[in-house]
């Protein structure tokens, strides 16, 4: 790779031993992809759940904040992915004093490096959006989605390590959707069906994900009828990225690089029709039962509009079986203020700030707390759940309250 004067003294170890090891593991992840040089970037976003880092990870992590002391920290705006617990209702997921201890050392070292425990994957929503243009390293495939294709910002899918390197160094290789050429559409999608719910927006892009299938594909896609809101586009890319690794699309007529299909497709693209039969095959795909033990909103993490919907579903009812709805800490705040928080705890449910429910070792609350069948309304959370050892179903967020009053998903 092509290193400037800057990027030679941080490689000679000139700006401290902590940056020299991060634009290192950046050559590295540069080499590999065949970046030809670094792109400066603004802002960076870490996913780094204890559950994937282990004992290991978290003592790397210390090891860098120790060696960090006394030093610059991260150079630009580096916040954080969803943490492995609220630890606030960690006794009630059953989680274990060692899970919570690891989680503790973890933000304690990211704390030492200067990284802002924003805890949240819809910084997108709460913190600040990228702009059209803005070279960023965000790291959680919902927000990298989101962020390339609704706000036109570039980024690549950053490893935990590459996040953090990147927000040490203010830079990133330049490789894929750095590249202009990277962004242009590779498969056109022709949709005959606007959906209305999240599940909805959220199976559709689980179709489309499936069609591209790669995470170099790039879907430009005809037949919206009216522009989605934030929470539905939010639902639609994060399933697509969780069903096929895709990183960027374009909604013809929406999204701000697709002002017409021509300014991102070249003609001849292979064409794929996706209709509403193809929508409901993948939602009843996840329907062996209707049993429920426990219903979840989550993944990506709830805005303050989508609770204040469920507050109003759940208004004079009472559940028998748990229901968790989980949301960011910027938007919690507000929610208890509003008198959302309220409402759904009167019924039964709980609500989590800063955690997401996959990546707060899953698996051991299912084990703790009995539960198997799962109801929610987030595509993403169906498609990862499985390998958690749950049997997920997919409805709307009306369909998933009446769950948790009846134990059954109609």
């Amino acid at each position: 790779m092509k290193l400037n004067d800057e990027e030679q003294e941080i490689l000679a170890g000139k700006c401290g031993p902590v940056p020299q090891l991060a634009l290192q593991h950046q050559i590295k992840v540069g080499d590999f992809f065949g970046a030809k040089d670094f792109v400066p970037v603004t802002q960076a976003h870490i996913m780094a759940d204890t559950e994937s880092l282990g004992d290991a990870g978290v003592r790397w992590l210390e090891g860098l904040a120790a060696a960090v002391a006394g030093q610059r920290r991260v150079r630009i705006p580096t916040i954080t992915d969803p943490r492995g617990t609220d630890f606030s209702k960690s006794e009630f997921l059953g989680q274990t004093s060692a899970m919570l201890d690891l989680e503790r050392r973890a933000i304690a070292a990211f704390v030492k490096l200067g990284v802002v425990m924003t805890d949240t994957c819809i910084n997108y929503q709460t913190i600040q959006a990228p702009t059209r243009n803005e070279h960023v390293a965000f790291g959680d495939t919902g927000v990298v989605i989101y962020s390339n294709s609704v706000c036109g910002a570039y980024s690549n899918f950053e490893g935990g390590p590459s996040a953090l390197s990147a927000g040490i160094t203010g830079r990133t290789p330049r490789y894929g959707f750095h590249l202009p050429e990277q962004r242009r559409a590779t498969l056109h999608v022709r949709v005959d069906f606007t959906p209305t719910s999240l599940n909805e927006w959220g199976a559709l892009g689980g179709v489309i994900g499936r069609i591209a299938g790669n995470y170099w594909a790039v879907p430009a896609i005809e037949g919206i009828e009216a522009a989605p809101g934030s929470d539905q586009l939010k639902h639609f890319g994060a399933a697509m990225a969780s069903f096929g690794s895709i990183a960027l699309f374009h909604l013809a007529g929406i999204t701000p690089e697709a002002y017409r299909l021509a300014d991102v497709a070249a003609p001849g693209l292979p064409s794929h029709r996706v209709t509403r039969a193809d929508i409901d095959a993948l939602q009843q795909s996840y329907r062996k039962d209707d049993k429920v033990d426990v219903v979840v909103f989550s993944a990506p993490q709830l805005s303050l509009y989508e609770l204040r919907e469920l507050a109003a579903l759940c208004a004079g009812r009472q559940f028998v079986v748990p229901l968790l709805a989980v949301t960011s800490p910027q938007v919690k705040p507000d929610s208890d203020r509003m008198g959302y928080t309220a409402s759904i705890e009167a019924a039964g449910g709980t609500v989590f700030s800063g955690m997401c429910f996959y990546q707060s070792y899953a698996r051991e609350i299912a084990e703790a707390k009995g539960w198997k069948r799962l109801a929610t309304n987030s595509a993403k959370l169906v498609n990862i759940l499985g390998g958690y050892g749950y049997q997920p179903m997919l409805g709307s967020m009306q369909a998933c309250v009446d769950a948790a009053v009846s134990g059954r998903l109609a």
